[in-house]
């Protein structure tokens, strides 16, 4: 470690005692905090973890919901076993079936070989599905069948096999209101929803900012070889009153940059906008009014700038919008074909 980090407390203007930081806890999958907010989920986390119930966690984007599935694993009696995490909406709906199935050589084009699932390469462990509210409803049925069976067919076998996992799931959508429009199903909604857990934003847990930031400046200067450095009392203020609308890995991605940016300067100086600052709809929306754009020109510039906003993650970004995927794929041909995208 490059030094000691220093609790900043935001009431009294001033670093506290030395934030002691080895190099466990520099571990990427530490969860930090020690708020009200965060001590309830960690009991929870303790409380559930010696059982073999399914657990779904729901949280917005960035909270660190894989993290908390980690620290589930990690406590559990399957602690010895693999973690297995795939992301849903990354993937198409016959891969995901593949990736989660496995399938024998030839069951379709592209086959070349027998491929192991997830459910089986799971096997004593954790399976982690993140973003299950994308699952297709082909496959949900399918899913509740191993859930309720423990049994599995590869793509393109008639042999069943036996499958032993505990699951974790998480969402960023309420799967309530995913229930409601038909696009989950119900039986499976119960079946997963046995131990819900729910990650708190970064915004109703403010008084971890400061701990946080500690952990990261340190992680990020050791990462990049550059000396740790201090945290201007302003600084701090501007990054406890932000909303942080991307959570704890927007604010992991600010520190870092700062990080680097400012290598060697000493004072870590981080692009923290205003507390009041318009958030970018709000700025959009503006724009739209003064200038008087159409319905169609608000909704297209609308989609595009949560399409940047998530990475061009089409998944993630029809979620955000309330749409299906397939709508959202539609919509980019149509303005890529009036060079717009």
């Amino acid at each position: 470690m490059n030094g000691p980090a220093y609790l900043y407390d935001p009431a009294l203007r001033r670093t506290v005692a030395p934030l002691r930081v080895d190099t466990p806890a520099l571990s990427r999958t530490r969860i930090v905090g020690d708020s009200p907010a965060m001590q309830q989920l960690l009991r929870l986390v303790a409380q559930v973890a010696p059982s073999r119930a399914t657990v779904l966690i729901s949280g917005e984007t960035g909270t660190g919901k894989e993290l908390v599935a980690q620290a589930i694993h990690e406590q559990s009696s399957r602690a010895q076993g693999p973690f297995v995490p795939i992301n849903c909406s990354a993937l198409p709906e016959t891969l995901l079936e593949s990736e989660l199935f496995g399938h024998t050589r030839g069951s379709f084009t592209g086959a070349i070989a027998t491929k192991r699932g997830l459910f089986e390469e799971a096997a004593g462990g954790t399976l982690f599905l993140d973003e299950i509210c994308s699952i297709p409803l082909s496959v949900q049925v399918k899913l509740l069948r191993v859930l309720q069976e423990r049994r599995m067919y590869r793509l393109g076998s008639t042999q069943p096999m036996s499958v032993d996992f505990r699951l974790v799931a998480a969402t960023n959508v309420d799967l309530s209101a995913e229930l409601a429009a038909g696009r989950f199903r119900e039986d499976l909604y119960y079946r997963l929803n046995v131990f819900p857990v729910r990650v708190p934003p970064l915004r109703e847990r403010r008084s971890d900012i400061p701990m946080l930031v500690d952990y990261f400046r340190i992680r990020c200067s050791r990462d990049n070889g550059v000396p740790v450095p201090e945290v201007p009392a302003e600084v701090m203020d501007r990054m406890v009153a932000h909303g942080w609308p991307g959570n704890v890995r927007e604010l992991e991605n600010c520190v870092e940059r700062a990080v680097i940016m400012h290598a060697g300067d000493g004072v870590l100086s981080c692009d923290v906008p205003d507390a009041d600052a318009a958030p970018a709809e709000a700025r959009l929306v503006g724009r739209a009014c003064r200038e008087g754009w159409s319905l169609a020109h608000l909704e297209r510039s609308y989609i595009l700038e949560v399409l940047a906003q998530t990475g061009g993650h089409r998944g993630r970004a029809a979620e955000i919008l309330g749409i299906d995927r397939r709508t959202l794929y539609r919509k980019l041909r149509e303005y890529a074909s009036q060079g717009a995208g």
